[in-house]
């Protein structure tokens, strides 16, 4: 399945809309689709839309690794934003949020087993029946890996791929991230991954405290991370990139300058 060329995007968020607005080489924006509410989009936003740029809307919130059942609302929740915003395709995470009643509050990463790798496949495919257009999932920055690891981060994407038809979003910030936190080889990765099913890459700024790596989407684009666009662009021309930036918003020269280091490495 080919993706169509989106080109350099930012993330949409409400604190930087007139910025977005007239930030130079914007070419698409993505959304987080839980804070929009279908016919009540902002008009922010419906005038990017206007303007000819897509709209991709990105779930934080369907823990689609989750072992009980599938929350098919807000899956319903995501198909009727991207079905407003005419969006070319949805996307969420390789991961789960919530568990024996609890929400973790931040994406929590999936043993990487062959049993979880089952419950992950068939609630993907019936995520993708709801929401009726490509579907892509994201690789996440974790903190800790659960013990007892049947295959590798890109095997297990693979598998998730060729099982279910769907395409990758390779966030090179998370990459780096789990490189400092976990010891995983990055380079590894992109050259087991499959890259013909990259959708796009999302790109962001992250800060080390105590010795961990924080991937922050506050702080700006390390060169590191840059470096491992550099390299997958290396590899394969992906159809787009995504600078995320969700707080500590710099003045728009900055945000400028980030885009344009995007756009130089690919």
């Amino acid at each position: 399945m080919a993706v169509d060329r989106l080109g350099v995007g930012i993330g949409w968020r409400p604190e930087i809309d007139l910025s977005i607005a007239r930030l130079p080489g914007v070419e698409w924006v993505e959304v987080i689709a839980e804070n929009l509410h279908p016919g009540r989009l902002p008009a922010a936003l419906v005038e990017l839309r206007e303007r000819g740029l897509p709209v991709l809307p990105h779930a934080v919130s369907l823990s689609l690794g989750g072992a009980e059942p599938l929350d098919t609302r807000r899956v319903e929740h995501l198909a009727a934003v991207a079905d407003e915003l005419d969006a070319p395709l949805a996307s969420d995470h390789v991961c789960f949020v919530r568990a024996g009643g609890l929400d973790a509050g931040h994406l929590v990463p999936l043993p990487r087993t062959r049993e979880a790798l089952d419950v992950l496949v068939e609630n993907v495919r019936l995520a993708q029946s709801i929401v009726g257009r490509p579907f892509a999932l994201e690789n996440i920055a974790a903190l800790l890996e659960w013990p007892d690891a049947e295959m590798s981060e890109a095997a297990f994407l693979a598998e998730l791929t060729s099982r279910t038809g769907c395409l990758l979003i390779v966030d090179v910030a998370n990459l780096y991230a789990n490189a400092r936190n976990l010891g995983a080889d990055p380079v590894e990765f992109l050259a087991e991954v499959p890259l013909e099913r990259v959708a796009y890459v999302h790109v962001a700024g992250g800060v080390e405290v105590d010795g961990i790596y924080h991937d922050t989407h506050t702080h700006p684009v390390l060169p590191e991370v840059l470096d491992l666009l550099t390299e997958l662009r290396r590899r394969t021309e992906p159809p787009g990139a995504l600078l995320e930036r969700d707080g500590a918003y710099p003045p728009d020269d900055e945000l400028a300058a980030e885009l344009a280091a995007i756009r130089e490495r690919l």
